[in-house]
C-alpha cells in the first residue's frame, strides 16, 4: 500500500511537465526574441521536474522491495 501511495509523486511530475511546456508556449508567444533563452530554462525546469518523478518511483521501489 505504501508503494502505491509513493507513486502519487509521478502524477505531480506529469502535471509539472505540462505546466513547464505550456508556460514556454505562452512566453514565446509574448516575446519571440528570447526564444533561445526560454528553451534553455524550459529544459532545466523539465529536468528538475522529471527528477522529482524519478525520485518518487525510486522511493516506491525501495518501499516495495525492502
Amino acid at each position: 500500500m505504501g508503494a502505491g501511495l509513493a507513486t502519487i509523486g509521478v502524477v505531480g511530475a506529469g502535471v509539472g511537465i505540462g505546466l513547464v511546456f505550456s508556460s514556454l508556449i505562452n512566453a514565446v508567444s509574448r516575446n519571440p526574441h528570447k526564444e533561445d533563452r526560454l528553451i534553455q530554462l524550459t529544459l532545466l525546469g523539465f529536468a528538475l521536474t522529471e527528477a522529482m518523478g524519478l525520485l518518487a518511483i525510486m522511493m516506491a521501489f525501495l518501499i516495495l522491495y525492502s
